[in-house]
Order: C-alpha cells, then sequence, then structure tokens
C-alpha cells in the first residue's frame, strides 16, 4: 500500500486488545475491528478535527468597548492650544486610562465546519494510532444497582489504565455515569459521542463490549 503525505500505514493488518472482568483481571484478547482500529493515520485530517474540535468549544463571549462606548469624556479636556501639552479631543481616547480599546475582541462564533466523512477518518485515525500505542481496553458489561465509585476505581486500578481514562459506554447508564463522575481524570462518554480530542489525550481508552459493538456499527 502506498504511503500517502502526512499519514502512516499500520504495521500489523489486525489489532487485539486485552479483556478485563469486573474485577480488573485480564481475561484474554478480542480482536478490534481493523476498518476502525487498524486504519491508515492521517496526520493532516486528524489535526484539522483536533483544530475545529478545540475551535467548536470556545464560548466567544469576549467583548471590550471602543471610545464609543466606554463611559465619560463627553467634553474637550482642555484648550486646543495654549497650554504646552498636546491637543486631546476627549479622555475616551484609547491613549487615556479607561479609554476605548482599539481592535480588542467582540462576541463572535468560532465554529468551523468539516464534513462528516473527514470526520469520521480522523476519528478513525486517531483511534487507529491509540490502538497502535496498545491504549485501547475491552471491559466486560459492568451492571450496577445503585453508585458503586470504588467498584470502578479499583478496575482501573487494577487494569494500570492510568491517570487519564475514557471510558466509552453504548448508552445512557445513570448508575454507570454517577459511579465516574467523581473520579479525577475519568470521562465518561457515549460510542457516539467518540471525538478525536478525547481519544488522543487519553492514557488508556476502555471500552465495554457493546459500546465496542456500537461504534463499530457507527463508523462502518
Amino acid at each position: 500500500m502506498a504511503k500517502a503525505p502526512g499519514s502512516t500505514v499500520p504495521k500489523d493488518s489486525s489489532s487485539t486488545a486485552a479483556v478485563y472482568d469486573r474485577e480488573g483481571k485480564e481475561t484474554g484478547q478480542v480482536e478490534l475491528p481493523a476498518a476502525i482500529f487498524n486504519a491508515p493515520v492521517n496526520a493532516a485530517v486528524l489535526h484539522q478535527a483536533v483544530r475545529r474540535q478545540q475551535a467548536n468549544d470556545r464560548q466567544g463571549t469576549h467583548d471590550t468597548k471602543t471610545r464609543g462606548e466606554v463611559s465619560g469624556g463627553g467634553r474637550k479636556p482642555w484648550k486646543q492650544k495654549g497650554t504646552g501639552r498636546a491637543r486631546q479631543g476627549s479622555t475616551r481616547a484609547p491613549q487615556w486610562r479607561h479609554g476605548g480599546t482599539v481592535f480588542g475582541p467582540h462576541p463572535r462564533s468560532y465554529e468551523q465546519k468539516m464534513p462528516r466523512k473527514q470526520r469520521r477518518l480522523a476519528l478513525r485515525a486517531a483511534l487507529s494510532a491509540r490502538s497502535q500505542e496498545g491504549a485501547v481496553r475491552v471491559v466486560e458489561e459492568i451492571v450496577l444497582d445503585e453508585p458503586k465509585t470504588r467498584v470502578v476505581a479499583d478496575l482501573f486500578a487494577q487494569m494500570g489504565a492510568g491517570t487519564r481514562v475514557l471510558f466509552v459506554i453504548p448508552e445512557h447508564d445513570l448508575m454507570l455515569e454517577k459511579s465516574t463522575r467523581n473520579l479525577a481524570g475519568v470521562r465518561t462518554i457515549l460510542g457516539t459521542n467518540l471525538n478525536p480530542g478525547d481519544v488522543l489525550i487519553a492514557d488508556t481508552i476502555v471500552f465495554t463490549r457493546s459500546a465496542l459493538t456500537a461504534v463499530e456499527e457507527w463508523l462502518t
């Protein structure tokens, strides 16, 4: 396969991930979908997707006042000539203390658009890159009758998941989400909300088995 500029081609034709039970013990290996976890890593598209995500996260509510918006300065500070001072027309001018701001920021949208195919290409590239690094893990289904932070914390600790964990679940699970909400560095996300930024920054990406299936159906 020819190597495109700015991209890397996976060395192996398949990828696997370790499977863990609820106690964090490794029980085997699972083969990951090659179309998602062993795809070419296009660095240019991946960079564009992350920049887009960061830009879209900006609120854009910053605002400064121009000389026409600040208070005061309705009259000329002193007469035009005869004082020995530089001529001034208003205390709202930008060179004055409490004067207006020149070319300051105003509310705006930083939204960037990107075609859906490119967004999914970038996500597959991010997942493939992390899979090659061995950062993808799979855990058996976790069913909780009530929030149990200790259960999930012990699971990630036994797995050696690191300090930044991206926990991928197939659908909203209130008990599971509450169990991870108070864990520093753990982000719980739906499979259909996966994004390159979160994938790249996490030490470990932990999928439940059903979440892995849901992501495969979504991206293929």
